[in-house]
């Protein structure tokens, strides 16, 4: 008998069980700090007490990837310990800001199960749901993960797929977002004149910034989320993988899209939700991330005049500038060198509020 915990396998799981994940996280002004070394990240409402209090936060809020990775870290033990891949994200929102000193805690359910025709590994739906120590939901969000099997002849449980959204509505969108003093808002101090009005469908911005990553600092990110996924640490076992080398956690690439995105995004203060999210080639240390962004929807926020919503696809590439805008091939494939493609709402101020 062994008092260490091996992670669950897929025949672990079943339909409909909830999971209370290990252990509470009190967020301080230094992992702030540390994630913004991390990731270079500038948006001025999660840098200055001061703009944030001037447009009506009581404080500068923590970066809502931040906020993500710390709830997604705290579920890895229990759900995705032994995962072969994280497969993609869903009907993700932020329905209220995170302040330094705030505690949070995470816990998942699992919505749905499908074997792989293989029988050595299945596919696990879980809904992961973060809250602060006033019981208030700061995060939820759905992800799919693939997971290996213990034994491959365990029966098989039935399958169950959920439906899930093709996007969050945008009346979901600003439920604990506080009224923002547009007039206060300092375009100049934000980094940028352009508010939401001033972004058309179909618009296309190249970041043009690019940061590359090291080995060192990958390991740091994950390591502050208490990500204990084994992939991204154990080099001598990774040797024997079919990559041969740790890979970097996706979430450190999602964090650097988002902080590349400053340029040309500057006043997309607050991410409002994720509709979906697809790691389409593992990065590596020595990868060059660059990233570009597609608006895809502008849309009001019913009952807001202070904020519009951006719809924005974002895509992180490899060592490969943005300039000709790389997506996916003739035949529907991701293009050599993507990395990342993330669909989401981002909360911008209206001009003239």
């Amino acid at each position: 008998m062994t008092k260490t915990n091996p992670g669950n396998f897929f025949e672990d799981f079943s339909l409909q069980r909830k999971i209370t994940h290990a252990a509470p996280r009190t967020l301080t002004e230094g992992d702030v700090s540390l994630y913004t070394a991390l990731t270079g990240s500038r948006f001025a409402l999660q840098s200055a007490d001061t703009f944030a209090m001037d447009i009506g936060y009581p404080a500068a809020p923590v970066d809502d990837f931040l906020v993500f990775h710390m709830v997604f870290g705290k579920s890895v033990a229990d759900i995705s310990l032994n995962a072969v891949a994280n497969l993609g994200y869903a009907d993700c929102r932020f329905p209220a800001p995170v302040f330094p000193g705030d505690t949070l805690s995470a816990s998942s359910q699992v919505i749905g199960l499908r074997q792989l025709s293989s029988g050595k590994a299945g596919v696990v739906y879980v809904r992961t749901t973060g809250v602060n120590q006033a019981g208030e939901t700061v995060l939820e969000f759905v992800r799919w993960v693939m997971v290996s099997k213990r034994d491959a002849d365990a029966a098989a449980p039935e399958t169950h797929i959920p439906e899930l959204p093709d996007r969050v509505a945008p009346d979901r969108l600003a439920a604990g977002l506080p009224p923002i003093d547009a007039g206060a808002y300092d375009v100049a101090l934000a980094g940028a004149p352009f508010l939401w009005g001033d972004y058309s469908p179909g618009e296309k911005i190249d970041h043009i910034d690019a940061m590359t990553v090291e080995e060192a600092e990958h390991q740091i990110a994950t390591r502050l989320y208490q990500n204990t996924a084994k992939v991204h640490f154990n080099a001598h076992a990774q040797k024997e993988s079919r990559f041969g080398r740790r890979l970097v956690y996706g979430g450190h690439v999602i964090s650097l899209a988002r902080a590349l995105s400053f340029n040309g995004l500057a006043n997309a203060f607050h991410i409002a939700a994720i509709n979906s999210g697809a790691h389409a080639a593992p990065c590596f240390a020595g990868d060059t991330v660059y990233a570009w962004s597609e608006i895809l929807e502008r849309e009001e926020i019913p009952g807001r005049t202070d904020v519009g919503a951006l719809r924005i696809r974002t895509l992180a590439t490899k060592d490969l500038p943005c300039a000709d805008f790389p997506y996916k091939t003739a035949e529907g494939a991701y293009a050599e060198g993507v990395l990342l493609e993330l669909d989401y709402w981002a909360v911008l101020p209206r001009a003239n509020a």
